[in-house]
């Protein structure tokens, strides 16, 4: 994907500039690190990432709001501000990607220098490194100092993974930078598989355990555990595709969600994810199926046929009527069509991408270069 994207690229200077007038801005922005937060997780550690649910919001007549409550679909806006440090992993994980696809289509080193720094901020650096950990995401005021549910910040690692990938050729990340940031990984891998919040989290039986699978993999890759990989792409099948995936395509955990539409896409997304892991591992997940006949595939070419979800998706999206978010959705769906599209090699997922295509070009310039969603709020 990366490659045709790139002689598009090539053959279309005004997207080229387009992506060059947003590195240079990303130019002057960080470094990022978690110790800039104002509000200490309980640890009292400033190198333990702290993240607020999503869904969770002050209770009225209640001192300091607390125990907060849940809102289902709807973000407490406190989770993105400066006590918390979602929204620099956010902007971290953004900046790194647009720096590191800008040199790729670029050639120019001072993008990856400076995507290089960035990373070296976040993971490397004794002053201002993230421990290896989400022990305090999503945490809860007067409930809970951190959650399982709070793994799936990480997927805003994913991006960043591949881009140090693309930086390998200009060598802004030397050797000892790489051997950190595969330690790095290693021991977050080994984190998630025997922490209790990783365990709790593996075990659980929607969207957060597939993401569980396709972000331990994920890492453990890039981290040269491949046996970790392999064991969990293996057992995805069994473990995930059977106990959620439905005879009709549907994933009924995600439909019985208030923006089933946007977890149905998310979901998937990250399935596919899996099957591309797998395929790394020699493991085909793509194929399989479960007792009642459904799969991946299965699952993929249900939602493909949506053709305005706003009208067709027969259940329940209260992302329907805010037009911002539905542009969110649009990206996301544009992903995860062109993933399969070029993943199972099926045209036909190219057409359903095509039908978001203007909306996501509109708002989000890495439409344009590479396989990177948009990361959106979960829970």
């Amino acid at each position: 994907m990366l490659s045709a994207a790139k002689r598009n690229i090539a053959a279309d200077r005004i997207a080229l500039a387009r992506l060059k007038r947003a590195a240079d801005a990303a130019l002057n922005r960080g470094p990022y690190s978690v110790t800039d937060k104002t509000k200490l997780p309980a640890s009292g550690d400033r190198h333990d990432y702290h993240s607020l649910g999503p869904y969770w919001w002050p209770t009225p007549g209640k001192r300091n709001g607390e125990p907060y409550a849940r809102r289902d679909g709807h973000i407490n806006p406190e989770r993105g501000g400066p006590e918390f440090d979602l929204h620099r992993l956010q902007n971290f994980s953004d900046d790194v990607t647009l720096l590191s696809l800008a040199y790729y289509h670029s050639g120019e080193q001072v993008y990856a220098e400076h995507a290089a720094a960035l990373v070296r901020t976040w993971f490397v650096d004794p002053a201002t490194r993230m421990n290896p950990n989400l022990t305090h995401a999503q945490a809860i005021p007067g409930r809970y100092i951190g959650r399982p549910f709070g793994i799936i910040d990480a997927s805003r690692l994913v991006p960043v993974v591949e881009s140090i990938g693309l930086l390998g050729p200009s060598g802004a990340l030397g050797k000892e930078d790489q051997a950190a940031l595969e330690g790095w990984f290693g021991d977050f891998v080994e984190w998630m598989a025997t922490s209790p919040n990783g365990r709790l989290e593996r075990a659980t039986k929607n969207n957060h355990g597939i993401y569980f699978d396709m972000l331990i993999s994920h890492f453990a890759l890039f981290a040269r555990l491949d046996r970790v990989t392999k064991t969990v792409t293996e057992m995805f099948g069994e473990a995930r595709i059977d106990t959620q995936f439905a005879a009709d395509g549907t994933l009924p955990e995600e439909l019985k969600r208030t923006r089933s539409w946007h977890y149905t896409l998310w979901t998937l997304h990250a399935a596919e994810r899996v099957a591309q892991l797998g395929r790394c591992a020699g493991q085909d997940v793509a194929s399989y199926r479960n007792t009642v006949g459904a799969g991946l595939e299965t699952a993929l070419k249900m939602a493909a046929m949506v053709v305005d979800p706003a009208k067709s998706w027969p259940y329940q999206d209260i992302a329907f009527d805010d037009p911002e978010k539905m542009q969110s959705e649009d990206i996301l769906a544009v992903e995860t069509f062109r993933t399969a599209a070029w993943y199972l090699g099926d045209p036909s997922y190219e057409a359903a991408a095509n039908r978001y295509a203007d909306s996501a070009a509109a708002s989000n310039i890495r439409y344009y270069l590479g396989p990177y969603p948009v990361e959106p709020e979960v829970e």
